[in-house]
């Protein structure tokens, strides 16, 4: 797709000129005669980089450089024949990528668009970069659910705002049963698919502002906001009915069941993180003693 290029000119001979020699070089481009017009097309085009004189009609091309900074993910070069009252530190400190002083020579400003358009590119490729990094360390590996780490960061998150807002908060501890033997009997690839298809199915019976965690090993946590304990009951069945029902073969002639033991908790206010933790750690185990393949919870008093 080419660069898509706003030129801002009240000159017409001047914005035609300029106009045709980008689009020879390889540029698509259109022209305005003021700033305002300049915002309109910014507010309704897909515009990568605008050239601007700095004197137009009205608002002036700095100003103009300064609300396209504040309001778009789009880079600015400022032209001017006025070299005495305008200077580079002037066109920078307005958020403007480049100046460039008329009478023009293309070939330097296709240079300059170039190395703006250039080094656009590089700063997209690092913030893009540095989000996946981002993502790769709040993220496990296998399941692509969210981590340990980052449970423990967003739990104590949504506990400021259950205090700040008197917002309820319930927690989801769950265990997959019998998984080490599943491991000896059928291997670790085999219970790795396990793992996996687990995280697909938790996710799928959750809301949007709910989010689900591979805790460690076996051991999953989905944090619930804005939910009582009644409500997150309801969740956690929905999710151990859900599992029940999966179908797992680790070989081609078996179905194995595969089945999970919940607890669930509500968090009381102004209580320790890791007091809430526990208490639906203890949950789990109460399904674990009880039959396993069930829900318990614990609510504190």
């Amino acid at each position: 797709m080419k660069t898509q290029i706003l030129i801002v000119e009240n000159e017409e001979a001047t914005a035609s000129t300029l106009q045709e020699y980008l689009e020879i070089v390889g540029f698509q481009s259109s022209i305005v005669n003021s700033a305002g017009e300049a915002i309109k097309a910014l507010n309704t085009g897909n515009i990568d980089l605008v050239i601007t004189d700095i004197k137009l009609g009205g608002k002036d091309g700095l100003d103009l450089t300064e609300e396209v900074k504040k309001e778009h993910n789009v880079d600015v070069i400022v032209m001017t024949g006025y070299s005495e009252e305008y200077s580079y530190e002037n066109a920078i400190s307005k958020g403007a990528s480049d100046l460039i002083f008329k009478p023009i020579r293309f070939e330097e400003l296709v240079l300059r668009v170039k190395r703006v358009l250039r080094e656009r590119q590089l700063t997209q490729d690092q913030i893009e970069m540095m989000g996946k990094l981002k993502q790769l360390a709040i993220t496990d590996g296998l399941t692509k659910l969210f981590n340990s780490r980052h449970f423990y960061n967003q739990l104590a998150l949504e506990i400021d705002r259950s205090n700040r807002y008197a917002h309820a908060l319930s927690l989801l501890l769950l265990d997959i049963d019998y998984f080490k033997k599943y491991n000896d009997t059928y291997g670790h690839i085999e219970g790795d698919k396990v793992l996996v298809k687990l995280g697909q199915t938790i996710n799928t019976c959750l809301r949007s502002m709910d989010s689900a965690y591979r805790y460690g090993g076996e051991e999953f946590t989905v944090i619930l906001p804005e939910t009582k304990g009644e409500e997150a009951l309801a969740v956690a069945e929905r999710i151990r009915s859900a599992v029940e029902t999966e179908n797992f073969s680790p070989r081609s002639d078996t179905n194995v069941p595969i089945t999970i033991s919940v607890g669930v908790t509500q968090f009381c206010p102004k209580e320790k993180i890791e007091a809430f933790v526990k208490r639906a750690d203890e949950a789990m185990y109460l399904s674990k003693e009880k039959r396993r393949n069930c829900v318990s919870s614990l609510f504190k008093n």
